[in-house]
């Protein structure tokens, strides 16, 4: 059974059913919000060494950080923003901000004019994927968290995985710039109009807090400050959820710049890196639609841990195969795309689960800051390591590092709700 309330005239329900048509915009919207940043996957580390000549894995890795850090901070802002401004503001904002990004891609004089673009695109993805997420998880309410969530990432990271491989293709043919980045203006154009015309969620908010059976909380408990610190340490479930995040996308950010590397050194064309770059995010993508309704089923936790060991078991077969490139590169990819499949949704449901509504956007906010912060430390540790032990090393230590993961989430996510 729905419930409803009644807010400025019009009926407010809970519910996927009850928003079916609000809900089918957002995903749409996610669409375009992942294919804007799948533009990347495959040709900007080859833009990088090839049409730039930098020479430096760690150089080549810089837009990576530069967009990892933008789009963490920006989450955490979102969060925020969220008491000032309306959601659907936010998304449309994102948008705007986006605009210059494929052209900037697509004709950049030079390489730091790629790493401001990436700037650009990481308070558009920061903006709008956050919107996107908030918006859908207060219109179906808590009892359907999960299968929302991972509606919500699936549109976004099979686009992120169907615009590598179109990318790839795209290069082979036409060389890596200017055409395969202006897709990019479908997305902008696209995101931004279905943006415009999606109705704003605050009452479906308002509805959720009224029945929830705890108060709102009081004084400085619902701040940002005080949620940082809750979400980020003190308390354990999301403590080991958001810990899971930064490791999850430590493994995307390192996969994003090493892979293109790593294969086309071992006899790969832009066309096979484009499969092997598109088949990790399509996979990632449509397989969260089972597993976020797995999610709410058998619950979060055998989920996000599972799929850690999943992940790790990826980066092994990478390197255990790399005699036969495509072969590994195809198995790793699977290996990555169902572990993170199984991690993403659950870890977003966990979040909520033990977030007051009141502070579920800040909660939200925190964990995505610590989760997209492992975009800039992945390219960070990735070019490191890879400048003085090689790219094998670096694959080496990203299975080391999604393993111990996996044993904290084990550790410290209990299962239980805390709010």
């Amino acid at each position: 059974m729905s419930t409803a309330a009644r807010v400025d005239a019009r009926p407010v329900q809970l519910g996927l059913r009850e928003n079916w048509l609000q809900f089918t915009l957002l995903v749409i919207v996610n669409v375009c919000v992942g294919g804007l940043v799948g533009l990347e996957r495959t040709t900007v580390p080859l833009i990088g060494a090839d049409v730039f000549g930098l020479t430096s894995d760690l150089a080549v890795f810089s837009f990576i950080i530069a967009f990892g850090v933008t789009k963490a901070f920006t989450n955490l802002a979102a969060g925020a923003l969220t008491a000032r401004f309306r959601r659907k503001q936010l998304l449309v904002a994102g948008w705007l901000i986006g605009v210059p990004v494929p052209f900037a891609l697509a004709w950049a004089p030079s390489w730091g004019w790629i790493v401001a673009a990436n700037v650009l695109l990481g308070i558009n993805q920061g903006l709008t994927w956050s919107m996107t997420v908030n918006m859908k998880i207060d219109l179906v309410g808590p009892a359907r968290r999960g299968l929302a969530t991972g509606l919500n990432e699936a549109a976004g990271y099979t686009a992120v995985g169907v615009t590598a491989l179109l990318t790839g293709y795209l290069a082979t043919a036409y060389g890596l710039r200017p055409v395969p980045e202006l897709i990019g203006v479908i997305f902008v154009a696209g995101g931004f109009a279905l943006s415009v015309i999606v109705r704003d969620t605050g009452a479906h908010v308002a509805l959720e807090m009224s029945q929830h059976p705890k108060p709102p909380p009081s004084g400085q408990e619902g701040t940002l400050r005080a949620t940082f610190v809750r979400t980020s340490w003190r308390d354990r479930s999301l403590r080991g959820a958001s810990q899971a995040g930064l490791v999850n996308n430590l493994n995307d950010g390192l996969t994003w710049g090493v892979f293109p590397l790593l294969f086309t050194d071992h006899g790969l064309g832009i066309a096979a890196v484009g499969v092997i770059k598109g088949l990790y995010p399509i996979l990632w993508g449509i397989g969260q639609i089972p597993t976020g309704h797995l999610a709410d089923k058998l619950g979060r936790k055998p989920l996000i841990v599972t799929g850690m060991f999943v992940q790790a078991a990826g980066f092994v077969l990478a390197l255990a195969l790399l005699d036969r490139p495509l072969l590994a590169g195809v198995l790793s990819a699977v290996a990555l795309g169902i572990g993170t499949a199984m991690v993403y949704p659950a870890l977003i449901a966990a979040v909520s689960d033990n977030a007051h509504p009141a502070w579920r956007a800040n909660a939200l906010g925190t964990y995505r800051f610590w989760r997209d912060i492992g975009y800039a430390v992945g390219a960070l540790v990735a070019g490191i390591l890879a400048d003085t032990l090689g790219l094998n090393a670096t694959v080496v230590a990203a299975a080391a590092l999604t393993s111990g993961s996996g044993l904290l989430a084990a550790r410290w996510i209990t299962g239980r709700r805390s709010s």
